[in-house]
C-alpha cells in the first residue's frame, strides 16, 4: 500500500510538472508553436509520457486552459459597485503569483486556434453571463459581451503586448478609469444613444 502511495505522488508530481511546463510555452508560443517535444524537454521527460497522461497535445491544451473565474470570490452579490469589483478581480486573475496562465493562453492563442476561441466563447457562456444576469437578466448576454470587451482589450494592450502607457498604468488608475466603464455596463449601460 505504501509503495502504491508513493507512485501515485510521484504520477501526480509528473502530471503537475508536464501541465506547468505546456502552460509556460503554450504561453509564450501558442498552441502551434509549443511542440509535445519541447514541452517534454522541458519537464524533462520522455515525449510518450505526455501521451500517456493526457493522451494528446489536444487534451493537454484543454487541462492546461481550463479557466475558473471565481466569481464566487465575490459573496453576497454587490450589483452597485459591480464596476470596481470586476476589474480589480480581473486584475488579480492576471497579477497573482499564483494566477493560472489559463486565460492569458486562450488570449493569446485564440487568433489562430478554433478549440481556444471555443473554451473563450464557453468560459463567457458558462461564467460571465450568469454573473451578469445576477444583476439583471434583460440583455445580459449583450452586457457581458460588452464587459469582456473591455477587459480582454485591457488584457491584449497590458499583458499580452505590453503597449505602453497601458502596461506601466498603476492599478488604481486603470480601477479608476476603467471601473465605472464596465459598471455603466453591467447595470444596463447598452443604449447607443
Amino acid at each position: 500500500m505504501e509503495i502504491q502511495k508513493r507512485r501515485e505522488s510521484k504520477s501526480a508530481r509528473t502530471r503537475r510538472a508536464i501541465l506547468s511546463s505546456a502552460r509556460r510555452l503554450f504561453f509564450e508560443r501558442g498552441y502551434d508553436g509549443a511542440t509535445v517535444r519541447q514541452i517534454a524537454e522541458a519537464v524533462p521527460i520522455d515525449p510518450s509520457m505526455i501521451i500517456r497522461y493526457f493522451g494528446s497535445k489536444e487534451q493537454l491544451f484543454a487541462d492546461a486552459t481550463v479557466v475558473d473565474l471565481r466569481f464566487q470570490d465575490f459573496g453576497p452579490f454587490p450589483g452597485d459597485d459591480i464596476g470596481r469589483l470586476l476589474i480589480e478581480h480581473f486584475l488579480d486573475l492576471w497579477e497573482n503569483e499564483d494566477g493560472d496562465l489559463g486565460l492569458a493562453i486562450l488570449l493569446r492563442s485564440s487568433a489562430h486556434n478554433e478549440e481556444a476561441r471555443t473554451k473563450i466563447r464557453e468560459i463567457f457562456a458558462q461564467q460571465v453571463i450568469p454573473l451578469i444576469s445576477r444583476i439583471d437578466p434583460l440583455d445580459a448576454e449583450r452586457r457581458a459581451g460588452m464587459i469582456v470587451s473591455q477587459l480582454f482589450g485591457l488584457a491584449l494592450c497590458r499583458y499580452i503586448l505590453e503597449l505602453s502607457p497601458i502596461s506601466a498604468m498603476p492599478r488604481d488608475d486603470i480601477v479608476q478609469i476603467f471601473g465605472p466603464t464596465i459598471q455603466h455596463y453591467a447595470v444596463g449601460g447598452t443604449s447607443t444613444a
